[in-house]
């Protein structure tokens, strides 16, 4: 309450900034009202919405310090003591380095890890248990089913293969309508992921769509977006990415014009004579 009001000036402006970081973090089921998170009506928010919270939060150093700590020793008026991190997975579960534990009457018990192995992490949420032994064992399960059903899949890899084939096949049969140049260069633009975890069971379902259009009209601009890729398992839409051209095509001009018929017209006398 105390951080709160110095930080926020009040509860409620401290709660307003919180409202505000989940608006900008894209959180449409979480709404704050408190800083302690105890029962009140309005204040609620839903498992995949605090996996989306931890994941934000762990890019603050500091908060990842804290939530993967044991165990410390501080000083209150010079009196020592030892405070024990309520985390039962934290140094106990392989690879676990967080985050939190919690319980209301209504929230039940409820715990918040994360845990980290082989260089990859996964964010575990459960809410709603009756016993401590219940979140526990729930938590341990999930985060194993996880790490044991799901693969890494190199998705850049994948997309830049695939686009490299598709452009040595495709690339010449683009009309490009009034341009001075003939020559089309394109690139893929930003990938937003690299990687992604994919069910073992599901790999084979991963299909790569190409979509391009077939005529361009000058003038067009560099970084201009003519296509899509899109990535898909089964139905469902891994991630996507532009198609854009690499250079800039300019508008022919009268004197291009004039210039193509003088050339036009000397290739064909050179034929008839």
């Amino acid at each position: 309450m105390a951080l709160a009001e110095y930080v926020g000036g009040s509860i409620e402006g401290f709660a307003d900034l919180m409202n505000k970081k989940a608006e900008e973090l894209g959180l449409k089921n979480t709404h704050f009202v408190t800083p302690h998170g105890l029962d009140q009506d309005e204040h609620y928010t839903t498992a995949y919405e605090l996996a989306n919270i931890t994941d934000y939060a762990l890019n603050n150093k500091k908060f990842a310090q804290i939530v993967g700590t044991k165990q410390t020793t501080i000083y209150i008026n010079g009196n020592q003591k030892q405070i024990n991190n309520t985390n039962e997975l934290l140094g106990n579960l392989n690879g676990v380095d967080g985050v939190k534990t919690g319980f209301t009457n209504n929230a039940g018990r409820c715990l918040v890890t994360t845990t980290k192995r082989n260089g990859h992490r996964i964010i575990c949420v459960v809410l709603g248990a009756d016993t401590k032994k219940i979140r526990t064992t729930d938590s341990i399960k999930l985060i194993e089913y996880a790490f044991s059903n799901y693969e890494y899949i190199n998705i850049k890899e994948k997309i830049e293969s695939q686009f490299e084939e598709w452009r040595k096949e495709n690339l010449k049969n683009i009309e490009i309508i009034k341009g001075k140049n003939k020559n089309l260069k394109i690139k893929l633009g930003n990938l937003q992921i690299n990687e992604v975890p994919i069910n073992k069971n599901s790999i084979k379902d991963i299909k790569v769509q190409i979509i391009c259009k077939n005529t361009l009209q000058a003038p067009l601009q560099k970084n201009d977006v003519i296509g899509e890729i899109e990535v898909k398992e089964k139905e469902e839409t891994i991630t996507k990415v532009d198609i854009l051209l690499e250079e800039a095509i300019e508008k022919k001009n009268i004197i291009n014009y004039l210039q193509q018929f003088i050339s036009n017209y000397s290739i064909y006398l050179e034929q008839a004579i």
